[in-house]
């Protein structure tokens, strides 16, 4: 029976080999057969809890161009010239830890966008944007960022990537609670919006967010502006989702939250007060420094009297 888990954490392992030690006397397995017993258990139940498409998205357009594939472990959404297409959650959280796993379109996608967000509905809805914006191979991807409150966005900023994010999979997470609102890359936080709601600023606290993900077409204004057009003998684009991970998140069902019952604001669940120490603002410092290529906050000419009051 194999042992070898990936997603085995190393300090279990070793829980799991002193256990099997400690129990040798009285087993009648070999310790390698019962260690590996013990771990073929975690890892199926770690698999069986990891999220499930079928259980916890729709395909909401573009009919065979979604596909949910090994088991419902693996989605991919596809564009081609007839259509784009996209998903959304059955649920609705209000607050959460949310992983999810991408890899992008690969090659030449100029003028593609693979949209990956959060958003309620409504003129005052409020949305938290991940865009992954085309490019011509051997260009970097951008990765747009924004947020709206009560129906305001203009808020936005964009990275470029420090790792080819078409190669393999990667991390998107958004961590939300009712302090801030957390943008991380791989565990590296990228952007931080703040509660500054004493300062008259709106906040997204009281609108239950699906998630949503599409792949469409922006040829007019995605690459350059709208310069570099879509090359359909490229196509179908495909970007590839996996590993979604809501396991630390309030679902908002019959207009109460799952989270009245687990007490979030205990130590219990460390997310819902989460702030950035000063090792995570470092590190989201050298993101900003060395990776940031737009930010609203500091485009005088598009507010030429004085940057929006929560970029102070």
């Amino acid at each position: 029976m194999p042992t070898k888990c990936s997603i085995i954490p190393p300090q279990l392992k070793y829980h799991f080999q002193v256990s099997v030690t400690y129990s040798m006397a009285s087993s009648p397995f070999s310790s390698s057969s019962l260690l590996g017993l013990v771990v073929y258990m975690f890892c199926s139940l770690m698999a069986a809890s990891a999220g499930n498409f079928y259980q916890e998205f729709d395909i909401t357009w573009g009919n065979d161009r979604a596909k949910l594939l090994d088991k419902g472990q693996l989605l991919t959404l596809s564009l081609d010239r007839a259509s784009g297409s996209g998903f959304k959650s059955k649920n609705e959280y209000l607050f959460g830890k949310i992983d999810m796993q991408l890899k992008l379109v690969p090659g030449n996608s100029a003028g593609t966008v693979t949209a990956y967000y959060f958003s309620s509905l409504g003129s005052t809805h409020d949305e938290i944007d991940f865009e992954f914006l085309g490019n011509l191979s051997g260009d970097p991807y951008i990765l747009h960022t924004n947020v709206f409150s009560q129906g305001k966005g203009n808020r936005e900023q964009q990275f470029y990537l420090w790792f080819d994010p078409t190669a393999n999979f990667h991390t998107y997470s958004v961590l939300w609670n009712p302090h801030n609102i957390l943008f991380s890359v791989d565990g590296t936080p990228i952007r931080v919006f703040k509660n500054l709601e004493a300062m008259g600023i709106p906040f997204p606290k009281k609108q239950p967010m699906r998630i949503y993900s599409s792949l469409w077409n922006a040829d007019d204004w995605a690459t350059r502006g709208g310069l570099v057009k879509t090359d359909w003998s490229q196509a179908p684009f495909t970007a590839s989702y996996r590993n979604f991970d809501a396991s630390n998140a309030c679902v908002w069902s019959s207009g109460a939250s799952s989270c009245s019952s687990k007490s979030p604001s205990s130590s219990n669940s460390p997310w819902m007060k989460h702030e950035l120490d000063s090792t995570s603002q470092a590190r989201l410092r050298w993101v900003q420094k060395n990776y940031m290529i737009y930010n609203y906050c500091t485009d005088t000419k598009r507010f030429p009297q004085s940057p929006p009051p929560e970029c102070a």
